[in-house]
């Protein structure tokens, strides 16, 4: 099953087998866990809680999203514009610079067309009305992150891609151009050869695999993107480490910091951090205007699908963290926010319908296909 991936092989095998982040068969989170992170006591969720369990792990219908197409052929009056498309996808703006994290448009986090956790969310505009893009970066190999149709589409342009050690082993197999595709190990970096652009791998306490049997076959990553005159600290998937310190003393500060606060459980929270520790790892990165992300697309875990958002904007106050949850599409300049949320996701399961020219109006918009091979 090609979705499934490509083991990396040869030169690229031996790179990874030389990181600092290797160790036996595979890659290994080397920064002592912080205690209490999981809960042993909690129990693993079964298929049967994901699959026959609702406890409004999804919304009664699709939620509020704009096209950003008007928006995004203005510039950012201060260079720095990130959009958020659903889960863990943004596209950042950064002085002329588009980059997007983690393109996923298809319709399941899964390797399969009729299984696995399903989208509820569609993302705002079809992969073909996306505008170029400069620079794709991937943090993992995870099917949320990493999407098989989404790449095999993205592979038919000439879009460079920037991701973690091994994980060019997929992109190839799916059609990507081994020129187009730089491997990071952490602390590396990558310039754009015709921007001033830097990106930069950096720590996360996570895993990767996309079967049982390559668990840690590749490496996960966050990521910084910098420029002259802004700096963003994207996450990927992460748990609560004190290794943020350093990112912030090495590759900081900050303009824009995205974190994942959803799919978070008791039985795997050293793994993910969930709002209250998003809102840690936020101090120890030194601050600057939070955008949370890898939520309000899938249901990956058994809390409620507006629980993440409702207890960010719970507790963010009270740490003073600048926080910006715009609704899906919808462009936000870190520097010109008001500081204002909107909770526009509260009426998403009341009685009624949700219409005017920024909603979907409950109706999907056209997904990309699935690419046949």
């Amino acid at each position: 099953m090609k979705s499934l991936g490509s083991k990396a092989k040869g030169v690229r095998l031996e790179r990874m087998k030389a990181s600092p982040r290797w160790a036996g068969e595979g890659f290994r989170n080397r920064h002592p866990i912080l205690p209490g992170l999981r809960d042993p006591s909690a129990p693993m969720p079964t298929w049967t809680d994901f699959f026959c369990t609702d406890d409004r792990r999804t919304p009664a219908r699709p939620l509020p999203s704009m096209s950003p197409l008007e928006a995004w052929r203005r510039k950012p009056d201060s260079g720095l514009r990130a959009t958020w498309l659903g889960h863990s996808t943004v596209l950042i703006e950064i002085d002329g610079v588009r980059v997007l994290t983690d393109p996923v448009w298809g319709p399941r986090a899964s390797p399969l067309r009729l299984a696995g956790p399903k989208r509820f969310q569609p993302v705002p505009l079809a992969l073909r009305e996306m505008p170029p893009v400069d620079l794709v970066i991937i943090s993992h190999d995870h099917y949320d992150h990493l999407d098989y149709p989404t790449i095999r589409a993205l592979a038919r342009s000439e879009v460079p891609f920037v991701t973690s050690l091994g994980v060019g082993a997929h992109l190839e197999s799916w059609g990507i151009a081994p020129e187009r595709i730089t491997e990071l190990d952490w602390w590396e970096s990558h310039q754009l050869p015709t921007a001033g652009v830097r990106v930069t791998a950096a720590p996360s306490q996570h895993f990767s695999g996309r079967t049982m049997k390559t668990r840690n076959a590749t490496l996960w990553s966050s990521f910084v993107v910098r420029s002259e005159r802004h700096g963003v600290f994207f996450s990927g998937d992460t748990g609560l480490t004190t290794e943020y310190e350093e990112i912030r003393a090495r590759l900081g500060p900050f303009d824009l910091v995205m974190l994942e606060i959803g799919a978070w459980n008791a039985a795997w929270g050293d793994m993910h951090l969930g709002p209250e520790n998003a809102l840690k790892a936020f101090a120890l990165l030194g601050g600057g205007a939070f955008l949370p992300v890898h939520w309000g697309t899938f249901a990956l875990a058994m809390h409620a699908w507006d629980q993440p958002a409702e207890l960010l904007l719970e507790l963010g106050p009270r740490t003073g963290a600048q926080l910006l949850m715009p609704r899906l599409g919808e462009p936000v300049e870190p520097a010109l926010a008001s500081g204002r949320v909107d909770p526009w996701w509260r009426n998403v399961d009341s009685a009624g319908q949700i219409t005017g020219p920024e909603s979907n109006g409950g109706q999907l918009p056209t997904m990309m296909p699935w690419p046949v091979d």
